[in-house]
């Protein structure tokens, strides 16, 4: 119980007696910019640290508490990398080697500019894909027929392989320029446009064209790739077509490791409590694949496909082409947006779970720098990875140490032992790919939970899945995302309008169609809609005001002159009957003048027994002018307003409990 006694208080009042705004002195804008631009000691050592968070978290490190957390998770998230790196180069149409320069430069860059502690920063799937689809539009294997013969029989794979990667040089490096543009325009909010429903859609859909490409790998079979609309129709097609030409090594050696992948990536989710690190269940099948490969020489006696020349080393650096920017941009503005999506939903997870912050804006920055700068030495685009990041935190990761200890592992590997991998079948790698898609899959599990939870959301998850998969990830991406804006829209379009009803003996009101308990006022018509008001929508919400109180202004003053017509109509039969003097019939005109008005009254009290309309603004956010006010004042029907926000004061929504009691009374 509680009881509150106060005074109803106007806008009015409030403004002039109760509160009184603090004085601002106004500064011109030369001032407020000599003022941004401004140095100080601590303004710059401010941007320097903010720049180079390392700087913030390195010097008090502390050893004993970490340092063997990380290096354990360092080694474990970098012995994973590894085969996903050559796993994801294949997505992204590259030599397999450039998949393991993605793996060092980038995530030993993240190191000093990002900030959070628990992302592994590489290759991804999802990325990896849309980048492939890229290179294969500029550098399609038509471009490269030898001797103009058909392209699909006579290829000069080298020729055609140096301009892919080119091309993923280059679009790399407008990915980073983009990124660390909006970085530094402080556009970190750019990933809320994409809600969750939209980018758990896409990955899923993204899962559904990494796997069709992965079959022709698992079979042994030789297709073209296919890129656009209807890209995994037409793949799955061609591999139907050529399924008789299967290698039937390839596809044992396939299953075998999809199998036991999927049995060991099962363990680790059921036993992580009790295991202290994850069984490395990749670089398991890597090495022994690997080993048995140049055993039994699989790619001379059994025509199974393996990974090739992996040059020993690092390249120097080169510098982009540039020519190509003009056709990579659209696709790189996309890349650029999910790249980052992807690595700040996984941070703030990681962030929020931990107890500390990360900078949108910062790992924008961070993200653009790894792509722009590594672009120089031969990588593709990155961002972060689920599974390598669940994996770097479960296994004691700390800070970002463990993934510059990752790094280094991956270092090693290109400069000394590289050339270990030539022998690797390309089906295990197509194994590694698709078992790592399994978390992905998962989602179609949204389908049902949204269904209970939002049907709009649901819409937005489908649309979503379905134009990625059929029309392209690109093209399906700008669908998804002009659908999601729709529904916001939709939203203000079609809102929830309720009459509101009182609660006896409570000052609570409900929705008198839901609640028995809710009683109307004679004479009163409580209006609310949860939706802001502005021109996209405001005769909807005019027209909805009208249908639920029964009160249409035009209709009452149509119906007003009609009957007022006919009433005068009958004064005049009886004037005509009436032979009075002229002295009297001015009397009788005047009265009849008065008759009319009490008759205007009398013809309108009739027509409408409402004499209040309360629109309840509680849900309302901002309103435009759409004279609701003045269209009902015609008819002598009071509007009156109660919730209003104004000038950033909300009134108290107990003013509806007192409007509605005085007057009734």
């Amino acid at each position: 119980m509680y009881h509150v006694e106060r005074p109803v208080f106007s806008e009015g009042y409030i403004d002039s007696e109760l509160l009184h705004r603090k004085k601002r002195t106004s500064k011109s804008l030369q001032r407020r910019i000599a003022e941004h631009l401004r140095c100080s000691s601590e303004k710059a050592k401010s941007v320097v640290f903010g720049f180079l968070p390392i700087l913030t978290w390195l010097p008090s490190y502390p050893l004993k508490q970490y340092l063997f957390g990380d290096i354990v998770s360092g080694i474990s998230t970098g012995v994973m990398q590894l085969p996903q790196g050559l796993a994801y180069a294949m997505l992204a149409a590259v030599p397999p080697v450039f998949g393991l320069y993605s793996s060092f430069y980038p995530v030993l860059l993240y190191t000093f500019f990002g900030t959070s502690k628990h992302i592994s920063i590489g290759t991804f799937a999802v990325i990896s894909l849309m980048i492939g689809g890229v290179a294969v539009r500029e550098a399609p294997d038509s471009m490269f027929a030898v001797n103009g013969t058909n392209a699909s029989q006579v290829v000069d794979f080298e020729a055609r392989d140096a301009r892919r990667v080119e091309v993923v040089v280059a679009l790399t490096t407008l990915v980073g320029i983009i990124q660390l543009v909006l970085g530094l325009l402080r556009f970190g909010f750019l990933a809320i446009y994409l809600t969750e429903p939209l980018v758990r859609g896409f990955t899923t859909a993204a899962a559904v064209h990494v796997s069709v490409s992965q079959i022709k790998y698992l079979l042994g079979v030789h297709t073209a790739r296919f890129n656009g609309p209807l890209s995994v129709v037409y793949s799955l097609d061609a591999v139907f077509r050529n399924i008789a030409s299967t290698n039937v090594v390839t596809l044992i050696i396939g299953l075998v490791c999809t199998v036991f992948l999927y049995i060991i990536k099962d363990l680790n989710e059921r036993f992580k409590k009790k295991l202290p690190i994850p069984i490395p269940g990749e670089i398991i099948v890597v090495i022994v694949s690997t080993g048995i490969s140049y055993g039994m020489v699989m790619s001379e006696n059994y025509g199974v496909e393996v990974v090739g020349k992996i040059p020993t080393g690092l390249l120097p650096p080169k510098i982009p082409d540039f020519s190509v920017f003009p056709n990579l941009f659209p696709d790189a503005f996309a890349i650029s947006v999910v790249g980052f999506s992807i690595a700040i939903s996984l941070a703030k997870t990681f962030a929020l779970k931990h107890g500390y912050s990360v900078d949108g804006n910062q790992e924008l920055i961070a993200l653009g720098l790894c792509n722009f700068m590594s672009s120089f030495f031969h990588t593709f685009v990155v961002t972060a990875s689920m599974s390598r990041s669940l994996v770097q935190e479960s296994t004691g990761g700390h800070t970002e140490i463990a993934g510059l200890l990752a790094s280094i592992l991956v270092l090693l590997v290109v400069v000394a032992i590289g050339f270990v991998f030539q022998p690797l079948p390309t089906t295990v790698l197509a194994a590694i790919i698709m078992v790592n898609l399994l978390g992905m899959f998962k989602q179609l599990k949204d389908i049902p939970a949204l269904w209970r939870t939002s049907k709009i959301e649901l819409a937005i998850w489908l649309v979503s899945f379905f134009a990625s998969v059929l029309l392209g990830l690109d093209y399906g991406l700008v669908v998804a995302m002009g659908f999601a804006i729709l529904t916001v829209i939709y939203r203000t379009q079609c809102p929830k309008n309720a009459l509101l009803g009182q609660i006896p003996d409570t000052g609570l009101y409900f929705d008198v169609d839901e609640y028995e308990e809710a009683e109307e006022c004679s004479g009163i018509k409580i209006f609310q809609s949860n939706t802001s008001i502005y021109f996209a929508n405001s005769d909807l919400y005019v027209s909805a005001l009208k249908a639920k109180t029964g009160i249409d202004p035009a209709k009452l003053l149509a119906g007003r002159k009609s009957q007022i017509k006919y009433a005068k109509r009958d004064n005049g039969e009886r004037k005509a009957v009436n032979h009075c003097s002229s002295v009297k019939k001015n009397a009788v005109m005047n009265e009849n003048h008065t008759e009319s008005d009490s008759e205007d009254d009398f013809f309108l009290q009739r027509l409408t027994p409402i004499h209040t309309i309360i629109l309840d603004f509680t849900p309302v956010n901002f309103i435009d002018s759409v004279g609701v006010i003045k269209e009902f004042a015609t008819v002598d029907v009071k509007v009156v307003l109660a919730g209003c926000s104004s000038n950033g004061n909300l009134l108290d929504v107990a003013v509806i409990n007192y409007i509605y009691t005085f007057l009734y009374n």
